[in-house]
Formats: C-alpha cells, structure tokens, sequence
C-alpha cells in the first residue's frame, strides 16, 4: 500500500495557516497562500499566507511602534523572567502536538523528535535558560583615566527590532535559539519559517503569544524568500538580522544588512569532519555515530552533521565495514510509525541536488561502498535517497567540499595527526568537528588546531547553554549561552562627572 500522510493531517486537524500582526492572525493582503506538500509523500498538507511587502511592512512597523513605545523593553527583569516561565510551561504542555506538526511539516519521524536537541523540551530549555539571564546582563564602573574626577559606566541595552529567519530542518530548536535570546534581552521580533516547514512554528508561535506577550513583540510573516523574506532583510526599520540557512542566502543577507550597517548574526552550515585515530575509545561507536549523523533522524539535512569521516589508515578497512552495516539499519515510512528512523529529503530540488552529487563523486573516483540508489515501491513517491558510503574520498572533490544535506558520508585515509589537520582545515567551512582517540594530550592538541566553532572529544551535542557558530564561511556570531543574549544587545558608556570640574 502506497505511503499516505492523510490521515495523519486529517486526525491532527491541521487549520490553514494566517500571519501575526501587532497580535492578531490575519490573511496576506491579497489572499496569497502556499501549499505545503509532505516530503514523503508529495501530497498536499495545507496552506498558509505569503506575506506580501505589505504585511512585512505591517509587522516591521508593530515591532518598530513595540519596542519605541510598548512595555517590552522597559518591562522589570522579573517581570520578563516570569513571562519567559511562562511560555517554557506552555511548550512543555503542547509538546506531543508540536512533534506531530514536525512530522507533517518536514517529514522528522516521531522517534527522532523525542531526542532532547529537536524535540520540544529544548525550547522550552532555550528559554529557561535565557530567562536566567534577565537580570544577570549588567555592566561596568571604570575608573577615571584622564580629565576631571568621573566614572565611566557600561550598560546593555537591546538592540532594537530583530528579524529572524530559520530554516526547515529544526524548526522547533532553531525557534528557540532566536527567539529566546531576543525577547530575554527586551527586543521585539518579526519571524519568518521556511516555506517547507511553517505549520510547527505557527502554532509554536500561537503558544508563545498566548503565554502573555504584548501586542507586537513577537510578530509572524509566512512565505517564501521572494516576496516575503525579501521584504524582511531589506526593510529599513529592522534594527538586526539572524538567519540561519545556506551559505548563498546569507551572502545575500549579509549584503541586505551592510545597507544601513544593520547588525547580522549567521548561521551557514558545515563540512565537518570527524576524525577517528587507532586508539579510539570504541571504533564500532565511532564509524556507527559517524555514519548514523547522515543515516539517522534528518537524513544529513543538518548543519552539525559530520559527513566527513576523517580515518587514520591503520584502521580504515575495519571503519568502512562497519559504517556499512551500519547503513542497512535505518528505515524509512510513516514518520508516526515509532519503529521509523529517518526522513525523506525536503523537496525534490533537494533530491536532484544529492542524486546529482553522489553521481559525480563517482566520477571523480570516490568508491561508492553502500547505497547511491533511491527506494522504490511504497516510497516511491517520496523524496528519498538510501544511505550512501563513499570511501577513498579526494577531499578537493566536489563532495569532499560540497555541503551535500543528504545521507552522504566520505570516508578519507590518513597516515598522522599533522596530515588528519591539514585535511580537516581544508575547507572553506568550519562549523564543527569530533576526534575519537583515548590520548587526551592528543585530543586538546587537534582541539586546538582544528577551525571549528564547536569541537567535540569522543562525542558531539549541542546544548542550550553553550555558544554554538562556526569559523569561516560557517557563520558570523553565536547562538546559546551567555554570547547569545550579549549578541542581541548594545554597550552604551555613559560618563558621569563626580566634580564640578569638566571631564
């Protein structure tokens, strides 16, 4: 029987999606809508608004006339940290629905929603964690340095309105690292989904305003990146910008932003590479965790994935075995079915653009081990390819500089430490990076030399209240942690004049 996500959509009672704007839900001002169609399936979901330049305009203004003159910005710390209580609370409450919304959206199955970094319990972390630092974001008092007797004083204050795009991979977790952070430090926000997985986010949205949110502060502009994000990056009035997505798109961003030198904050991905020495604690684990970051849950959809398989030669051969079997393991279907591992590929430009790589890591020599092929039968329909394993990898091929986004992993050889460092910087990107060794001289050593934002030893996560970005063309700035809510802030200096003298 043919793969079908009716049912599921028709149970959930899927409503069609509409804007928020200065606290109400309205349609596009010229009706406009976009049909979202399941992954797995290519059935039609629902609809929801594209916001024209009109209602961006709309919500840019709220925001604007929000933060200028409402009760956001100037709310008492323990004011704001109880709204922010108030909305994790709600998360919680809401959040099997909000899994069964991802599933609808962007195909993430059930079983992989449960895990802590994409489930619902991360968000409502996020904002916990930020709320903790309401009325910790203080200054300095500096001492005089020339002139007459004075103090000079630091404060924080938030940077003003902040437009926040996020892509459809981890739409729930990518939410919270955004939005969390900006409303923590007194911003109003306009947020604008990807067209591919808007449905969670607009009741994630609905939740957050419901939990006690002034009119304005957080604001909803649904569609696609022309007409809608367009409009949002180029506005005037937008004090801040944070996009997470390709790094095609955040060049654009970043050029929208340098017109008015607005502040940006870009998260752009990875080709990060995990780097497995002989005396790995396990190397079973390793090739199984390696392999299962492209396999497992999004199907190498995400930024953090390490779908280079660094591999010192002494232990390649047993590495490949076991990275292969584990390829067989994943299953894909019905992402309600617990028994489900991995999702299909977003859209079918996605899938034109991992088929097309995997047949030209063929041609440029990678060893293709396991997979390379699509499904058929029952998942015909779907946007989906097998988990693919490519071993004696050229990391100056097109794969081994691509980010692919799909269920790749390379596998490349290397003889020492100087030459696995030297293969891991070799590219552009430089969001994350893992080395497996029992030699903990050796794991600081390639800690330190590696270009990575987020290094992992024997193991990698991201967690709420840890900075997370990348170096080079990964990214500009952090999300998480204490840089995160700093990120959404501005350092004023005031001077003041302990004297009658002139400073």
């Amino acid at each position: 029987m043919t793969l079908s996500m009716t049912a599921h959509r028709d149970r959930i009672g899927l409503k069609d999606g509409l804007l928020l704007i200065d606290g109400d839900w309205r349609a596009a001002a010229d009706g406009g809508t976009w049909t979202h169609v399941h992954p797995a399936t290519g059935e039609e979901m629902g609809q929801f608004a594209v916001g024209t330049p009109t209602d961006v305009d709309a919500a840019v203004r709220a925001a604007r006339k929000a933060f200028d003159e409402g009760p956001w910005p100037r709310m008492r710390a323990g004011e704001r940290i109880k709204a922010m209580h108030r909305i994790a609370d709600a998360v919680r409450e809401h959040s099997d629905e909000l899994a069964a919304l991802i599933a609808l959206d962007n195909g993430s199955p059930l079983a992989f929603s449960s895990i802590y970094i994409v489930s619902p319990d991360v968000v409502a972390d996020a904002f916990i964690h930020h709320a903790g630092w309401i009325d910790k974001l203080g200054g300095q008092t500096l001492p005089p340095y020339q002139g007459g007797d004075h103090i000079v004083m630091t404060m924080r204050e938030p940077v003003g309105v902040v437009a926040a795009i996020i892509p459809w991979n981890a739409p729930l977790m990518l939410f919270a690292q955004k939005i969390a952070p900006a409303l923590a430090a007194g911003c109003t926000v306009i947020l604008k989904p990807s067209e591919y997985a808007s449905f969670a986010v607009l009741r994630l949205t609905q939740i957050v305003q419901e939990a006690g949110l002034p009119p304005g502060v957080l604001n909803l502009v649904t569609g696609p990146g022309d007409p809608t994000g367009e409009a949002l990056i180029t506005h005037p009035m937008v004090d801040k910008i944070t996009f997470t997505g390709s790094r095609l798109i955040g060049e654009r961003v970043a050029a929208a932003a340098a017109k008015g030198v607005r502040r940006v904050q870009l998260e752009l991905g990875g080709k990060s590479p995990g780097i497995v020495f002989p005396d790995a604690p396990d190397l079973g684990t390793a090739a199984a965790t390696l392999m299962g970051m492209v396999s497992f849950g999004l199907s190498g959809q995400g930024c953090v994935c390490h779908t280079r398989a660094l591999v010192h030669q002494d232990v390649y051969d047993d590495f490949i075995n076991t990275a292969s079997a584990m390829a067989g393991v994943i299953s894909y279907g019905d992402p309600f079915d617990m028994t489900v591992t991995s999702s299909p590929l977003i859209n079918t430009k996605q899938l034109e653009k991992v088929t097309g790589l995997i047949a030209k890591a063929q041609e440029e020599g990678a060893r293709l081990v396991v997979g390379g092929d699509r499904p058929g039968g029952d998942l015909a329909n779907g946007n989906y390819v097998n988990p693919t394993l490519f071993a004696d990898v050229d990391n100056k091929s097109t794969i081994g500089q691509t980010e692919v986004f799909g269920p790749v992993l390379s596998v490349m050889p290397f003889k020492d430490e100087d030459e696995a460092i030297r293969i891991a910087n070799d590219t552009d990107y430089g969001l994350g990076a893992t080395v497996y060794t029992t030699d903990i001289r050796r794991a600081f050593r390639v800690a330190q030399a590696v270009r990575a934002g987020t290094f992992g030893i024997n193991g990698y996560n991201v967690e709420p209240h840890a900075p997370f970005g990348g170096y080079k063309t990964s990214g500009i700035g952090r999300e998480g942690g204490i840089e995160a809510i700093k990120s959404y802030t501005e350092i004023k200096t005031i001077m003041i004049p302990t004297s009658d003298e002139m400073i």
